[in-house]
């Protein structure tokens, strides 16, 4: 059985998820901010990171991810197409305006698209891939068994910030009616923490 730990980060109470199981030394990640404290829970468990998948690539998802590669050198980063092109520019993943510009480029970038999956553990549930923009272009929200994981496409009682560079109203609410239907039955793990 999988299990999933969470991290609320300090920049913006976004969230990181660290999933990992019984009896395997390998964790997987679900976006990544404070590195403190994702590596504490790593070194206490004995754990090393296989990857991590970025729900989208604003800076508040990603600030950890230089000096998470730093520690894991192969870790995979997997993405959608318009998170990898974000990852590469300071202003697509708006790190230029929060005085700690991130360019990021790397042979361990996977670009995933619609309808793909990713095996994390043998025999439990794939990582299933849904391309939901509307907060973002690149919004990615992902299945897992009885999880979906909505980063910042969907946040229960507050739902998407369109209002930023690069957002799309109505494909929000599209989108939104699409993990609406994905999330029945399962546990919604958002991007964000909500009091």
């Amino acid at each position: 059985m999988i299990e999933i730990y969470d991290i609320t980060n300090s920049i913006f109470t976004s969230k990181t998820y660290i999933l990992s199981k019984a009896g395997e030394d390998k964790a997987w990640l679900v976006d990544i901010g404070d590195i403190d404290p994702v590596l504490a829970y790593l070194e206490e468990h004995h754990l090393y990171v296989e990857g991590v998948f970025l729900t989208h690539a604003h800076f508040d998802h990603i600030y950890g991810l230089e000096a998470l590669v730093v520690h894991f050198p192969k870790c995979k980063v997997i993405v959608c197409e318009y998170a990898k092109q974000a990852l590469a520019s300071d202003k697509l993943n708006m790190s230029r305006y929060h005085g700690t510009p991130i360019v990021f480029e790397s042979e361990n970038v996977q670009v995933v698209h619609e309808g793909e999956s990713v095996k994390l553990f043998e025999g439990e549930p794939e990582m299933v891939f849904y391309e939901t923009p509307g907060h973002n272009p690149g919004c990615l929200t992902i299945v897992m068994g009885d999880y979906i994981f909505t980063g910042d496409a969907y946040i229960p009682g507050v739902g998407a910030n369109t209002r930023l560079p690069r957002a799309d109203k109505e494909l929000a609410k599209i989108s939104l009616e699409r993990i609406l239907i994905l999330a029945k039955g399962k546990t919604i793990l958002s991007g964000h923490q909500i009091d």
